[in-house]
């Protein structure tokens, strides 16, 4: 049986390559989306997430997308980034003006979704954390009795991709993603040290074109790789972000992970805002960090490349890969 997946997203070209990946995938069924700001304006998110949803044909009452938060915690108007993912997440792809009617403004929707499903939903958040840390502060009660959180964010010890310590996501409201940390039992969390890995070529984009069934694949990574190779001439294809996180959920094997207390810099400007640090000391003051609610939290450390690999193309194309 599939899991159970509500996705928090900020709906760039990875979050949409996500929800496509599960739409072929036998093992992840989204059962809700909540659009957030991060990549995009709110409104360009919902309208990128609703042209989506006509592609992938999603039914409205099994896969309802939900109007998430439209600023951070932090008060700030968000910076969007159109030179990496579009105008509307979508690469060069302008979806119709029309998009969007089926969208529900009511946020407390997810409440009913958690509700029904509890125990056997997952909630993946790929974006800023600003509507998960709204969840948390809300209805505590019922979030601990979801089965699991995965959450892509962090950067630690490899450089930021915002600034030289800080991910995009922590960055972009590190007071959300504080209070996630502070709240959240049952977290996982897929950071820049992995992500970054999980490289999709160009050739590999090419065959998915040639024999999958999303014609829209091609023309949003060839955007999204454009943006890459422009800062870093080296790199070999794209990084699968949110891909990547979406993947963790049932493939455990594909990961090593460490189990360490988190915590984030709550700076409002700086290289520092949003850093995230890990405390790997062995003789760490177990009962200070109590007193500050810094909770352990499993980390993906390693990536077992040949599997993502595996995995990703016989999913994307339709095809078995040994």
């Amino acid at each position: 049986m599939a899991q159970k997946v509500l996705l928090f997203g900020d709906i760039g070209i990875d979050d949409i390559i996500a929800l496509i990946y599960a739409s072929l995938s036998e093992e992840v069924e989204i059962i809700g989306i909540v659009a957030d700001y991060g990549n995009l304006l709110r409104e360009n998110a919902l309208r990128a997430i609703y042209y989506l949803a006509d592609i992938l044909n999603y039914d409205e009452l099994s896969v309802p997308i939900i109007a998430g938060a439209e600023i951070p915690m932090t008060s700030e108007f968000p910076e969007t980034v159109p030179e990496i993912h579009g105008e509307y997440g979508l690469g060069p792809i302008i979806p119709p003006e029309d998009g969007g009617n089926g969208v529900s403004e009511n946020f407390f929707d997810i409440v009913n979704i958690i509700r029904e499903n509890e125990e056997e939903l997952i909630i993946v958040n790929v974006g800023r954390l600003t509507s998960l840390a709204t969840m948390f502060l809300l209805y505590p009660d019922l979030m601990s009795r979801v089965q699991g959180i995965y959450v892509m964010g962090g950067a630690f010890w490899v450089p930021g991709n915002i600034t030289a310590v800080s991910e995009a996501n922590f960055h972009g409201d590190p007071v959300a993603a504080q209070i996630v940390l502070t709240q959240a039992n049952n977290l996982t969390i897929i950071p820049l040290n992995v992500t970054e890995q999980a490289i999709v070529t160009p050739e590999m984009v090419d065959y998915i074109d040639q024999v999958g069934n999303v014609d829209i694949v091609k023309p949003m990574i060839d955007y999204y790789y454009n943006f890459y190779k422009n800062r870093n001439p080296n790199i070999l294809g794209s990084p699968m972000h949110d891909v990547l996180t979406i993947m963790a959920v049932e493939n455990e094997n594909m990961f090593t992970y460490q189990n360490l207390p988190v915590t984030i810099i709550q700076a409002i400007a700086g290289t520092e805002r949003g850093q995230s640090i890990a405390d790997i000391r062995p003789f760490s003051n177990l009962e200070e960090e109590e007193e500050q609610d810094i909770k352990n939290h499993r980390i993906a450390f390693g990536l077992d490349y040949s599997n993502f690999y595996m995995k990703f193309m016989t999913v994307m194309s339709g095809n078995r890969f040994e």
